[in-house]
C-alpha cells in the first residue's frame, strides 16, 4: 500500500510516499513567506507545487492515505461554508516571524494567561499564536467576524484536501497561549476573546477526517478513495517515535528534533522546574500529555553565523577546522535569532576573524554549545536521540557527545524521522516501537573543549554586563 507524508516546514515542504514503510518517492521545494496585506504563508504556492507534483508523479492514483505535519506557532481562519476550498481563506495565515503583531502587545498583556497556565513564554513576534488571533481580530476585525473556523496548519491542509474540520493538540499545545497542557483544554484566553466556538472538534492525530474530495483528485490524480489523518506538529512527530508502545511508561528520554528550530523535548519529567524567562516551556504528544521543551532556533542560527563569516552552508567542518577554532579561542555568542533561546535577548558578537578558515566550525561548536546549554535548562538525564537537519553534521553531534559524557547519544540512520513519525499515524493503534534504526554516537576527542566551553560562558556574561 502506497501512503504519502506532507512535510510542511518553515524553509523547506517535502513530500513523501511511503510503500510499507520503505520510501519509494521524495519531492522538495522551497518554502517562503510571501509580502502582502502583511507577510504571510504562500498557501497558494503550496497547494501548486503540491498538486503539480502528483500529477506528474505515475503511482498517485495507488496512494492510500494522506497525513500532514508541519511547524508551529500558525493557524488559518477559513469560511467552511465557502464552495471552493481554495478560496476559503478569509485572511492570509501570518508568517510567524511578522513582527508587525506585536503592536497589540499593551492589550494582549491585559488578557493572556499566565505562564503557569499555559506553560508558553512570552516569544517574540507572532509565535505565540495567540497573539497573532488577538492582532488579527483588533485590526481586521470584519474579516475576522467572516471565519466560521479556526484551523491550526496540519489540519487546515487536510481540510482542503478534503477532510473535515478539526482541532488536535499537538499545534494547540505548541506555545500558543491557546492550551492549558495540564487540563488537556482551552486557556482562559480562548474562553476571555469567545474563540473557543471558532475551533473546530477536537481529534486525535491519528483519526480519519474523510477522504479527498472530488475536485482535489481532479488536480492531483489522487483517489476519491484516499484517506486523510488529522495529522500532527512536526516536532512532535519526532518524538512520536520514541514514545514507548506502553502510555503508562515512566521511562525519561530527551529527543532533539533539528531543522529551521532545534527543540529537545523531555518526557515524563515534572514541569514545575520550567522557566518562561529561559525559554524552557511544555509542548503536547501526541496523547496530550505535558512534554517539558527548550529550543533555539539552531538552523536558523547555524546559517546566519555562516553567512555573517563568509561560509557556505552546505560545506561541513572538518575536526582540523574545530581544533583550530578551539585553539584560537575563534568563537561567536548568542543571540542570532531575534529573541528567542536559553540569551534571547543578548546582543551577538563575533570573537573570531572576520573572515576566518572555516565559518562552519565556528557555527558548528556554537550550536553544539546551545544544545548542551539547553539540555542543562532541562536538567536533562537518560538517553538523548537526535533526529533530523543535525545528522548531516556528524561532528556536531559528536560534539554534543563529548559534551555530555554522563549521558549516551544515539543517532538516528534516518534523517526523515519527522516524515516516519508523522506515517506512524496511519497505523498507530497498531503501532510497535517505531525507532530500530538507531546507532550510537561516539564522542568526540577535541582537546581544550572544557575551556572553550568556559570562555564562552564568559564572553557571554562580559557582554551581558556591558549592556
Amino acid at each position: 500500500m502506497l501512503s504519502a507524508v506532507l512535510d510542511i516546514g518553515k524553509t523547506h515542504i517535502k513530500l513523501l510516499v511511503l510503500e510499507n514503510g520503505q520510501q519509494q518517492a521524495c519531492f522538495t521545494n522551497k518554502n517562503a513567506p510571501r509580502e502582502g496585506l502583511y507577510p504571510h504563508a504562500d498557501t497558494d504556492g503550496i497547494w501548486h507545487w503540491l498538486c503539480s507534483t502528483l500529477s506528474a508523479y505515475p503511482r498517485t492514483s495507488d496512494i492510500a492515505a494522506v497525513v500532514v505535519t508541519t511547524h508551529g506557532a500558525t493557524a488559518a481562519l477559513i469560511d467552511g461554508n465557502a464552495t471552493d476550498r481554495n478560496k476559503a481563506l478569509v485572511l492570509p495565515v501570518v508568517d510567524y516571524e511578522f513582527a508587525g503583531v506585536e503592536e497589540c502587545e499593551e492589550s494582549y498583556a491585559r488578557v493572556r494567561p499566565d505562564f503557569s497556565e499555559t506553560l508558553s513564554p512570552q516569544l517574540p513576534a507572532g509565535l505565540n499564536l495567540g497573539r497573532q488571533l488577538f492582532w488579527l481580530e483588533q485590526t481586521f476585525a470584519k474579516e475576522f467576524a467572516s471565519a466560521t473556523h479556526i484551523l491550526m496548519y496540519p489540519q487546515y491542509w487536510a481540510w482542503r484536501l478534503g477532510g473535515e474540520p478539526a482541532s488536535e493538540v499537538t499545534s494547540l499545545g505548541c506555545h500558543t497561549d491557546l492550551w492549558q497542557p495540564q487540563q488537556q483544554d482551552y486557556s482562559a484566553l480562548a474562553d476571555h476573546c469567545n474563540w473557543r466556538r471558532y475551533f473546530a472538534p477536537l481529534k486525535n492525530a491519528w483519526d480519519e477526517l474523510g477522504c479527498v474530495s472530488k475536485p482535489v483528485a481532479q488536480q492531483t490524480g489522487l483517489s476519491e478513495t484516499c484517506r486523510i489523518f488529522a495529522g500532527i506538529h512536526d516536532s512532535n512527530a519526532s518524538l512520536l517515535r520514541y514514545l514507548p508502545d506502553d502510555n503508562d511508561s515512566n521511562q525519561t528520554l530527551n529527543v532533539i528534533s533539528s531543522g529551521t528550530w532545534t527543540i529537545i523535548m523531555q518526557t515524563n519529567r515534572p514541569v514545575d522546574h520550567l522557566k518562561a524567562a529561559r525559554d524552557t516551556l511544555a509542548n503536547v504528544d501526541v496523547l496530550g500529555r505535558p512534554v517539558n521543551c527548550a529550543r533555539f532556533m539552531g538552523g536558523r542560527e547555524y546559517e546566519t553565523i555562516c553567512q555573517l563569516l563568509g561560509g557556505d552552508i552546505s560545506m561541513h567542518a572538518e575536526p582540523a577546522a574545530i581544533q583550530q577554532a578551539i585553539d584560537e579561542h575563534w568563537m561567536v555568542t548568542p543571540d542570532f535569532s531575534h529573541g528567542n533561546g536559553p540569551f534571547g535577548h543578548a546582543e551577538p558578537a563575533l570573537l573570531c576573524p572576520a573572515k576566518p578558515p572555516s565559518p562552519q566550525a565556528i557555527a558548528t561548536l556554537y550550536c553544539a554549545l546551545m544544545i548542551d546549554q539547553r539540555l542543562n535548562d532541562l536538567n536533562a538525564n537518560g538517553p538523548v536521540y537526535i533526529e533530523g537537519a543535525f545528522l548531516k553534521n556528524p561532528v556536531l553531534c559528536q560534539l554534543v557527545a563529548q559534551l555530555r559524557p554522563h549521558q549516551s547519544v544515539m543517532l538516528s540512520s534516518d534523517n526523515t524521522g519527522t516524515v516516519m513519525g508523522a506515517a506512524a499515524l496511519m497505523h498507530f493503534n497498531h503501532r510497535q516501537q517505531q525507532v530500530t534504526d538507531l546507532v550510537p554516537c561516539s564522542p568526540a576527542t577535541f582537546s581544550q573543549l572544557a575551556q572553550y566551553k568556559a570562555q564562552w560562558y564568559h564572553a557571554i556574561a562580559t557582554k551581558a554586563v556591558q549592556h
